[in-house]
């Protein structure tokens, strides 16, 4: 089910974000997650973050500040089995507007939110990585 992140939850997500973006992203250094899991860590806390929950387990969890959608991770064991959706519209649920980044290179993310709704409104260069990204957006109907 999805509800609400808790203070409980906070380890597990951690672990998540850090194996996701090490697997999603290997094109961008694994040092450059590692310096930026301290930082992340303390925005997770002032976010609003939703969690997928199994018997107490979280196997996933979107995190949005304001109207962005910072990003939607699942655990990998559990790709391709609808978490990610539901995730997703329980965030559109609470906002009729959303925006997100995404690297160019991570074609499985950009089809993801393709099939979602959002279409690709601007693109650049994330000056951290020096990666391609797409600026996405959607709009509730």
């Amino acid at each position: 089910m999805v509800r609400r992140a808790q203070e409980k939850d906070l380890e597990q997500i951690m672990e998540i974000w850090l194996s996701g973006n090490r697997q999603a992203h290997g094109f961008v250094q694994a040092e450059y997650w590692e310096s930026h899991f301290s930082m992340v860590r303390e925005q997770l806390l002032d976010a609003e973050v939703y969690v997928y929950d199994m018997d107490g387990r979280v196997l996933g969890f979107a995190g949005v500040q304001g109207d962005y959608l910072a990003g939607i991770f699942v655990d990998s064991q559990f790709h391709s089995e609808g978490i990610g959706r539901q995730l997703l519209n329980r965030v559109k649920e609470a906002h009729p507007v959303l925006t997100l980044n995404v690297y160019q290179k991570n074609e499985g993310a950009v089809k993801f939110y393709q099939r979602e709704g959002f279409q690709a409104v601007s693109d650049g260069v994330d000056e951290d990585t020096g990666e391609r990204e797409y600026t996405m957006a959607w709009r509730r109907k």
